[in-house]
């Protein structure tokens, strides 16, 4: 390849924004020469090299605005610790249908079982991966901004935040108790959100103590009608990995002493 068709090649690439492609010609140029490609594959090494490279842009792009507290995938999990959990659950929930069905996934159990840290992010991060925008909170920070906003008169803005993201992950339901006119702003998340968008929740509680963290029993009611509707529900009742990675660093401790 001359250096004049090299550098009219790049500034088309620039100017159909192809950058990768303006980057790394003369090394496609160099396999394709090594390889002895056809026209048509080295046309298509081209082609999916670009989609590869912009598909991993998004995606690390997506992870940014996500709000994730980490990007730990399902591969980390250890199912072994948690013998009452079955993976194939866990699994499918890991093929995104749900998501793509705008459905629900629920996560429940105590704290310290793996259900934020290991499952919910996980199931998060895969989505990202797979295209659709994520966005994380945790109850307690999405009904203090809603308030807020509500203070303010951008209630209306605010609550796009919400609901805009293909998947919306809230964490530590149950943790605080609410005011009902709090629970009233986590009603319109859910209910707008209802069919339109998926929500990875993970709660302490169980369904029938929802009218306790709602601080009323008709509103919960009503969350739960529209959030159960289509969800998927994997309840976690094992032992806390918190706790086994505490008594592990300590008996590393002690070995060390």
């Amino acid at each position: 390849m001359s250096e004049l068709t090299g550098n009219r090649i790049r500034t088309t690439a620039g100017k159909l924004g192809l950058p990768h492609l303006a980057e790394t010609i003369n090394e496609f140029a160099r396999r394709a020469d090594e390889a002895k490609m056809g026209y048509l594959d080295f046309l298509d090494l081209v082609l999916s090299e670009e989609l590869a490279v912009r598909d991993d842009r998004r995606f690390r792009q997506g992870l940014r605005l996500s709000r994730l507290p980490h990007h730990k995938t399902l591969d980390k999990y250890d199912f072994s610790f948690q013998p009452d959990l079955d993976p194939r659950k866990v699994k499918d929930l890991a093929t995104l249908s749900f998501v793509e069905a705008k459905a629900n996934a629920a996560l429940l159990g105590p704290p310290g079982v793996g259900k934020t840290p290991h499952i919910a992010v996980a199931l998060a991060v895969a989505a990202c991966r797979a295209g659709y925008s994520v966005y994380f909170t945790s109850l307690d920070d999405m009904v203090r901004n809603l308030k807020a906003a509500e203070a303010a008169g951008r209630l209306a803005n605010k609550l796009g935040t919400y609901l805009r993201p293909g998947v919306l992950v809230v964490d530590e339901v149950g943790y605080e108790i609410l005011e009902r006119g709090e629970a009233n702003l986590v009603f319109q998340v859910i209910s707008k959100r209802y069919e339109k968008g998926s929500i990875i929740l993970t709660s302490n509680k169980t369904f029938s103590e929802w009218g306790q963290v709602f601080g009323d029993e008709v509103l919960a009611t009503a969350i739960l009608d529209r959030l159960l509707h289509h969800c998927d529900v994997i309840s976690i009742n094992g032992p806390s990995y918190r706790l086994k990675n505490r008594l592990m660093a300590i008996e590393r401790d002690t070995d060390v002493a």
